[in-house]
């Protein structure tokens, strides 16, 4: 073991001067010897560690946010080979080789916190043997040796003897309690924060063998903690417990400021941005308006939660703008159709007249307002009428109602000659 600590001191060192430094800090706090000085000196180093890591977590976000542009590609992998998995698999990571994009890039902070791990574990199991390591003296070797966290020793573990924890000053059934609460905490939580991600994080639009894996890993991870956690000191324990909170509460921020399109968690983000911008008008900060801005530009490809977003916006008489802003529409509102193309707002309804009754037909129509009926007596007389104040429509009726007699009392003669007699034949 001290072989591989001297291996590795280029990082044991540097991890033991940063919890020695917190723990200067904490320990002119609540006293040098104390499981707070030494257990938040831990937490502090979490902290630290996780806060360098957020520039590769962005990147994992970019990464993960790529693979969400091959979805249509991949979904039509999947339907070619869908009677061949074996060539779906080699079309799929064909695809990821020519796109550059990596499927398991949300292991990535893992596997960065994996040498801090690795560090933090050898300088704890060097005080559970009582052996100096790093920056560690024997002084804070034996002040850390004392301290203990609610009653378990720092450098203790689950499997120890009663004998190995009788000398660190505690009992073990106090130290199996404290380490059991500890490993089922960090099960729980890895399992959680990698359930919230399965579930409403991911475009359940198309399924990939990648959605296989991180469903897998959803119930390995947890296991493989729990069989593990009884080998790490409690100071470990500690650590892991920390960083799965924190990374729990960083995917809680993601989901929901920046979800995954497709996603559940994007279709109760655009609920409450809708809500938002329809109240005040407008977007706030720089993420609402990059999320805007990314759902005017996909055009034609935007999906079911994207559509009724940009519907929501027209209905309240608003419209988003290329650059994420959103602005008072002046023309009608306008819907989006389910290929994503906006259309026109429907023209007026013509309206229909009214059905007349069957006595109005007859009479040549409803009367116009101050027209007299028939029954009704004009107050002037019929000769001082003049003909030209009849209207338009009732010369044209008596014209043609003129024309008509004059036919009838023509029918039986010849234009301009003597009448034929009738036929004898016709009564």
């Amino acid at each position: 073991m001290d072989t591989i600590a001297s291996l590795f001191s280029f990082i044991t060192t540097p991890v033991s001067w940063v919890i020695v430094q917190f723990h200067k800090v904490y320990g002119a706090l609540f006293g040098d010897d104390t499981g707070w000085a030494w257990g938040l000196s831990i937490v502090s180093l979490v902290i630290l560690i996780r806060i360098c890591l957020i520039p590769l977590f962005v990147k994992q976000i970019k990464a993960t946010r790529a693979m969400q542009t091959l979805q249509p590609e991949m979904k039509k992998i999947q339907e070619r080979y869908k009677n061949d998995k074996q060539r779906q698999s080699e079309e799929m990571m064909k695809l990821y080789k020519e796109t550059g994009t990596n499927p398991l890039s949300s292991c990535l902070p893992i596997l960065a916190q994996s040498p801090f791990f690795f560090a933090l574990y050898h300088v704890l199991n060097s005080i559970a043997n009582n052996d100096t390591i790093g920056v560690i003296n024997q002084s804070l070797l034996q002040s850390a040796q004392k301290a203990h966290i609610f009653g378990a020793p720092l450098a203790a573990k689950f499997t120890d003897s009663s004998s190995d924890v009788a000398a660190l000053e505690a009992s073990l059934t106090t130290v199996r309690i404290v380490t059991a609460v500890m490993i089922i905490l960090m099960s729980a939580s890895q399992f959680y924060t990698q359930r919230q991600l399965m579930t409403k994080n991911v475009d359940t639009t198309v399924k990939t063998p990648f959605m296989q894996q991180q469903k897998m890993l959803m119930y390995v991870f947890p296991i493989m903690f729990a069989v593990f956690g009884i080998n790490f000191p409690v100071g470990v324990l500690v650590y892991w417990l920390t960083t799965n909170v924190w990374t729990m509460g960083q995917q809680m921020y993601v989901i929901h400021n920046n979800p995954t399109p497709g996603s559940k968690a994007q279709a109760a983000y655009l609920e409450r941005l809708t809500k938002h911008v329809t109240h005040h008008g407008k977007t706030r900060g720089r993420g609402e308006r990059a999320i805007v801005k990314a759902i005017v530009a996909k055009g034609r490809d935007r999906n079911e939660f994207e559509r009724k977003f940009i519907n929501g916006l027209s209905k309240a008489g608003l419209a988003a703008q290329a650059d994420g802003t959103v602005v008072k529409s002046e023309g009608a509102v306008a819907t989006v159709t389910e290929d994503g193309t906006p259309t026109a707002a429907a023209a007026p309804k013509r309206q229909q007249p009214k059905r007349q009754s069957k006595s109005q037909r007859q009479g040549g129509g409803p009367k116009q307002a101050g027209e007299p009926t028939s029954l009704e007596k004009s107050d002037e007389p019929e000769d001082a009428k003049p003909e030209d104040a009849k209207p338009e429509g009732a010369k044209k009726a008596a014209q043609k109602a003129g024309g008509g007699t004059r036919s009838k009392a023509q029918s039986g003669q010849r234009k301009g000659g003597p009448q034929r007699p009738k036929s004898p034949s016709k009564k």
